[in-house]
């Protein structure tokens, strides 16, 4: 497998990278996709333009009145589009899980609902969407001032995770990024400091998932931790503390120790350093293409591009 083209150095436009990840799809069969509660205009346009891309087949589940209703108002025509109807968005949410457990689509995108209300579904037994691994969210990170793709987990799922729970997490997005190209990816297990704390239980288990490493409970990867954000990004950073490690600087994954960290790291990249940001729940029987509102329609594309990706990689693409 050949290493993922990374964007440039420096100073690249935002969403170059999304561009890159789009253009590997090429030749992949798309995707069948049950687009959950796509009711506004935000959530229909996104869909129906990864269409056109030929990233997913899109199956619209929700209310019929108001998808058609969004679609007039965005003046998308959905002739050839199948719509599930259905009352409500929680409805929308357990019809489109049943499909994924059934087969009957490959993905879930989320629409215009709240990602509890999704996930609730997705995470009921009659959904047999559950695996042996704990479900996570990762955000890849198109940031013009960094070097290389940065993927951040677990900004959006899971609240305050244990160390089993980080161990999962950590798998996940390795497997994830090993889809994508980067075929053994840098992982820095972010606390605030960089010593081994017994007060800062981050600590422990940065140096607990390390040694896991070592000895094959994850695999993959190159982890190193407990390291702050600044040795993480910036070997410079880390050359003036003394660090040395193959990790530190060169980071591609940056997991955190709660959702707060990881949501508000994830937030100020985005909107004080000009970075977009994709995203997509892991560890389920398909993947969650999980985007927000006020995601541009490049990142929107750019997660059903990694969702495609990832699909096909498990898949043994190309066959």
């Amino acid at each position: 497998m050949t290493e993922l083209i990374h964007p440039p150095a420096s100073g690249h436009q935002s969403g170059t990278g999304y561009r890159k990840l789009i253009a590997m799809t090429a030749g992949m069969p798309p995707l069948r996709t049950a687009v959950v509660h796509p009711v506004d205009t935000h959530a229909l346009t996104a869909a129906v333009d990864a269409a056109h891309l030929g990233l997913i087949v899109p199956v619209l589940v929700g209310p019929a009145h108001k998808i058609h209703a969004a679609a007039d108002s965005a003046g998308i025509d959905l002739t050839g589009i199948e719509v599930v109807n259905v009352e409500h968005s929680a409805a929308a949410a357990e019809a489109a899980a049943a499909m994924a457990g059934d087969g009957q689509v490959e993905a879930l995108m989320k629409g215009s609902l709240h990602t509890d209300e999704l996930m609730h579904a997705v995470v009921a037994p009659q959904a047999r969407l559950r695996t042996g691994r704990r479900m996570s969210h990762v955000f890849a990170i198109d940031a013009p001032a960094y070097p290389r793709w940065l993927f951040i987990t677990d900004a959006a799922l899971n609240i305050s995770p244990d160390l089993a729970a980080k161990r999962d997490i950590v798998q996940n997005a390795v497997d994830m990024v090993r889809a994508l190209g980067i075929v053994r990816p840098r992982v820095a297990l972010l606390c605030a400091v960089e010593t081994v704390n017994p007060a800062m239980q981050s600590t422990l288990d940065a140096a607990a998932l390390c040694k896991m490493a070592e000895r094959g409970q994850i695999r993959g990867a190159l982890l190193d931790g407990p390291l702050a954000f600044d040795n993480a990004v910036s070997a410079s950073a880390a050359l003036i503390k003394g660090i040395i490690s193959p990790v530190a600087g060169h980071a591609d994954i940056l997991l955190v120790p709660d959702i707060e960290a990881g949501n508000m790291l994830a937030k100020q990249l985005e909107y004080l350093g000009g970075a977009q940001m994709a995203g997509i729940v892991l560890g389920a029987r398909v993947p969650i293409i999980l985007t927000s509102r006020a995601d541009p329609t490049l990142a929107r594309l750019g997660s059903c591009a990694i969702a495609l990706l990832l699909a096909r990689h498990q898949q043994g693409w190309p066959k």
